[in-house]
């Protein structure tokens, strides 16, 4: 009986506080196990973890000193880098390893996946997959070859060596002025425009004083790397100081941070320099555009005052006893006396484009810079998927912006530093509490004070009760 009214007096107490508005919260007990046959969480098959990618850092490195990500190559010469091959190029080529290297399917890998810094060590970095053929060996100082669909590097020898571009940097220039000219609109030429042109520069005839279409102008660029009608086009640009700024902020925008533009038109000058990165890049944003792939694959045309003029890119014209490579579609090719011979090749076939840049061939003659490319070419279309990439052409994603910091609201009188509840009474405080025995998603939720408070409240009450039963033992015993 005493038991009974123990148990009476605590529900007693426990109705009182709950009808005073104390009122008890317990925690939920642990749901059940979820069954695999309902819940979409437990059927769904956990992703597996990502293999190994070929490039990733740490796992293929390459022979000589890595170079640090913030780095854009060095002037030094690359045939320190290593001991040259049969032709004089270093072979430190890189070697595939992981799983990566001998899946089968596409080559392609997550762009997260790509070791940027790679490019930047010295030495010819290839991962052909088992079965694929090895990358050529060449005697440019610095060559690259991506597949200019995806922007993937599919091989690169010093692609971030700076060095003397010549009339290749003409591909920015143009990237940087074909979208502010009219194609049809009209120039006519000054004395002075052409004052400055370089003794030796290749032009394309223009006449001071004579007016010109600027497709006319365009055409005398890209088929015979015209300085003149740089000199021109700049003028009619905003001047050639204004054109230099713009090729200049052009070049950082593509992420082709190795390019140091002085000279539009490619022609010497001093810390003038750029890279087989580079030039690849501003390849492959040309290739996007309709004008400029237009342009760079004529092979002949009509000049004002001239007759025909023929594309100096042997590659493509087949000029001087230079077989044309089949599906080319340009680029450009250049030559200075510090630049050496140097092109950017761009060839379509079985619905894949690739880019190759050669820069200086140390052997081979005048027509070296056209056969290495050829080779290039030739290895990208048959190694085809087979081969892990060892960098990409797209500029890095730019830095997520930190989030502002939160700034607590002023304290008020009376009022407690911790975050108040959406809808609570002024100067009512909460506490967070973690669900953490339960599998669920860890999220907390918040309890009134009051709430826990009247819990305290029940329990004493409780516990009062049960100590005046205890103080008649006698009766307890009774309890049967």
């Amino acid at each position: 009986m005493i038991n009974r009214s123990v148990t009476r007096s605590a529900l007693s107490g426990t109705m009182a506080l709950a009808a005073t508005g104390l009122l008890v919260l317990l925690p939920p007990s642990p749901p059940a196990a979820a069954d695999s046959r309902s819940d979409p969480a437990v059927r769904a098959p956990g992703l597996p973890r990502a293999p190994a990618v070929a490039g990733s850092p740490g796992v293929h490195g390459s022979a000589g000193s890595p170079g640090s990500p913030g780095a854009h190559g060095s002037s030094a010469s690359p045939r320190a880098h290593g001991s040259p091959g049969p032709h004089g190029s270093p072979r430190s080529v890189s070697a595939a390893h992981g799983p990566a290297a001998g899946a089968h399917g596409p080559a392609s890998a997550p762009e997260a996946d790509i070791d940027r810094a790679l490019l930047y060590r010295p030495g010819t970095h290839a991962r052909p997959k088992p079965g694929a053929p090895a990358p050529p060996e060449l005697s440019a100082l610095s060559w690259l070859v991506a597949d200019a669909g995806t922007g993937e590097v599919l091989a690169a020898r010093d692609a971030h060596l700076k060095l003397p571009p010549a009339s290749t940097l003409k591909t920015l220039f143009a990237l940087t002025a074909l979208p502010r000219l009219a194609e049809h609109s009209r120039h006519t030429v000054k004395e002075e425009e052409l004052d400055d042109i370089g003794p030796g520069s290749s032009t394309v005839g223009i006449v001071g004083g004579e007016s010109y279409e600027v497709a006319d102008l365009w055409r005398g660029v890209f088929l015979s790397s015209g300085n003149d009608a740089v000199r021109a086009l700049s003028a009619m640009n905003g001047g050639w100081d204004s054109t230099v700024a713009q090729m200049r902020k052009k070049a950082k925008q593509l992420g082709a941070l190795d390019t140091h533009v002085v000279s539009p038109d490619g022609y010497d000058a001093p810390g003038q320099v750029s890279s087989a990165y580079d030039l690849s890049v501003f390849a492959r944003t040309g290739l996007a555009s309709p004008e400029f792939v237009r342009y760079s694959s004529t092979v002949d045309a009509e000049f004002p005052g001239e007759g025909g003029i023929v594309n100096t890119n042997r590659l493509l014209s087949g000029e001087d006893g230079v077989e044309p490579y089949p599906g080319l579609i340009g680029v450009k090719n250049g030559f200075t006396s510090d630049a050496g011979y140097t092109l950017i090749a761009a060839a379509k076939r079985g619905g894949r484009t690739l880019v190759a840049t050669v820069m200086n061939p140390q052997w081979g003659g005048v027509h070296a810079v056209y056969e290495e490319a050829r080779e290039l070419l030739d290895w990208g279309f048959t190694a085809g998927k087979r081969v892990v990439p060892v960098g990409t052409l797209k500029p890095p994603p730019p830095p997520v912006p930190p989030m502002p910091p939160t700034s607590p609201a002023p304290a008020g009188p009376g009022s407690s530093p911790m975050a108040k509840v959406a809808g609570a009474a002024p100067g009512a405080r909460s506490v967070s509490v973690t669900r953490a025995a339960d599998g669920g998603s860890g999220s907390g939720y918040l309890v009134p004070a009051a709430f826990v408070s009247s819990a305290c409240l029940a329990a004493v009450g409780l516990f009062v009760v049960r100590r005046s039963g205890r103080r008649r033992p006698e009766e307890e015993e009774i309890i049967h």
